[in-house]
């Protein structure tokens, strides 16, 4: 038997004959152009053929894996129609005077490479949607059409890469699982696996010799087990077997309340990114949104988006969550989410650089217009602001005094609003040591454990080497958000924990013992961490 180390998307266990598939080379030529307005014309129209079957790829991923997931098809047609892409190609056939086919691929290599080299990791999964989409061209200009991998039999498929189109396309029912040998467990494609219920590992190299032997996946472990023995098998089924059984017990406590042993009711909320991922929150029965990353809102367009269309992303979320609390963060934009039409500039040490509140209270219209639109969707729900990467009291009153120019502004304009609560996010050591002060002026407190542990730790949690430095746990960690809880409720405010941390069955106890008055989890995450809150003693 050998064994191999990787990354595992989805834990879960599988095990069956391995399919190796290596993608042919797309090989295209550079042809001189010599009527460019007939290879204008000839890219326009693939273009058109391209949303039309992405279209498609749509309705069938409705069906296999849900509105939330499918709507990845939705931002793959999204990104076919990016100003920047577009006017690449078309710049490319008019001023070189290339072939069509050519240019697109010139586009989607530059592309691909932009969003490789980013230090995000949600940004860096997405240069195989680039890859995709401009396959997707290639493939209508090229005049074939690839329907992807053909399974005849249940296998376990192994591969260098594999684009969202090509997974949706296989069937379900004979694909096992997945071993890639690039991908991030951010990208589409894992996000699609995790929904299928696929188990599926990253990070380890394709090896032809596997080609019809039996292999296991272990997705608890990361691990690839490649002709284990007898015994080996069936231990991972029992494994599998177990797992399974714990999903049924966990999608029973969908009618259950989050509430401890001695029964203390817990909140827990859900985290999105999307006006999308509402859905998945309100199908898990979460106790409302505990944060609304808006970001997002303004990485995906190629200008500022306006307070008209703000207002109706929020007001679509508040309306679905039907008087649940919905908690709007303002943009945390910087760092390593970086849109080009902000300009910002490059930074040796972008996560301590110009982001979040920072930016916000140096573009004050671009601030106000966030706020407008989130103050007029208070009027469908119950809403509230919260504002990220607070560091002192002068700030927050900065912040609450442009609220307060806002409300001015809507009253002047007889457009209808609801006073709302202004929270802070808790993310740094300074909001920690002086939050008795900030406690006075926020309505409520979140704390975000990922970028406090990487800041108090001095420990860049993107850089894969200092991983064994990056530790939740840490005394100091601990410390920190027991003073937090402590100073928030000595001034009569709540606190949440937002964080990665609020996942941990291990530090669930702890945290409720200390007093946290709720959680707020992504909302893959809602079953488990609410039996974890129904097996807790809050008081002891």
């Amino acid at each position: 038997m050998k064994q191999y180390q990787g990354r595992s998307v989805f834990q879960g266990m599988a095990a069956g004959t391995i399919r190796c598939y290596a993608r042919l080379e797309q090989k295209v030529k550079r042809i001189p152009a010599a009527d460019t307005n007939e290879q204008l014309r000839r890219y326009e129209e693939a273009k058109w053929q391209a949303a039309q079957k992405l279209r498609g790829l749509y309705e069938k991923a409705m069906k296999e894996a849900g509105m939330d997931n499918a709507a990845i098809f939705e931002v793959q047609a999204m990104m076919l129609e990016d100003e920047h892409y577009n006017d690449t190609v078309r710049s490319l056939i008019s001023g070189k005077k290339i072939n069509a086919e050519y240019a697109v691929y010139m586009t989607g290599d530059k592309f691909s490479r932009i969003f490789a080299e980013m230090d995000d990791e949600y940004f860096k999964a997405r240069e195989m949607d680039v890859r995709d989409i401009t396959k997707c061209l290639l493939q209508i200009l090229g005049g074939y059409d690839e329907t992807g991998i053909i399974l005849t039999n249940p296998v376990i498929l192994a591969c260098q890469e594999l684009a969202p189109s090509e997974l949706i396309h296989m069937d379900r029912n004979l694909l096992l699982g997945i071993i890639l040998e690039r991908g991030s467990v951010n990208s589409h494609t894992a996000i699609l696996a995790r929904s299928m219920n696929i188990p599926m590992l990253t990070g380890i190299s394709m090896e032809n010799e596997w080609e019809g032997k039996i292999g296991a996946i272990d997705g608890f472990e990361g691990k690839l087990l490649v002709e284990p023995d007898r015994e080996i098998l069936l231990k991972l089924h029992e494994m599998q077997q177990e797992q399974q059984q714990e999903r049924k017990r966990l999608e029973a406590l969908y009618q259950c309340e989050d509430i401890t042993k001695d029964g203390v009711s817990i909140p827990l909320y859900a985290n999105i990114r999307k006006a999308e991922e509402v859905n998945q929150a309100v199908e898990c029965r979460a106790a409302g949104i505990g944060l609304f990353r808006t970001e997002f809102l303004y990485l995906e367009k190629d200008g500022y988006p306006t307070e008209e269309e703000q207002f109706q992303v929020y007001k679509e979320v508040v309306q679905r969550m039907d008087g649940k609390p919905v908690v709007i963060r303002t943009i945390d934009i910087g760092a390593d989410k970086k849109a080009p039409y902000f300009g910002l500039e490059s930074e040796e040490n972008p996560a301590m650089g110009y982001r979040a509140i920072r930016l916000c209270l140096n573009r004050i219209e671009l601030f106000k217009t966030q706020i407008r639109a989130i103050l007029r969707a208070s009027m469908y729900g119950d809403v509230a602001i919260m504002y990220p990467m607070i560091i002192s009291e002068s700030e927050l009153m900065k912040a609450k005094q442009i609220f307060k120019e806002c409300e001015k502004e809507l009253d002047e304009s007889a457009v209808p609003y609801k006073k709302i609560e202004q929270g802070i996010m808790i993310e740094t050591p300074a909001a920690v040591m002086i939050s008795d002060l900030l406690a006075k002026q926020a309505d409520f407190f979140s704390i975000g454990t990922n970028d406090l542990t990487q800041y108090t730790l001095a420990v860049d949690r993107q850089n894969a080497k200092l991983d064994g430095y990056y530790d939740e746990h840490h005394p100091a960690i601990m410390r920190m958000i027991e003073l937090t809880i402590k100073n928030a409720h000595s001034a009569g405010i709540k606190v949440s924990l937002c964080g990665e941390l609020a996942t941990d069955p291990v530090m669930i106890p702890i945290l409720l013992k200390m007093g946290m008055d709720a959680l707020s989890v992504s909302p893959s995450s809602l079953f488990a961490v609410r039996k974890e809150i129904r097996e807790c003693v809050r008081n002891s």
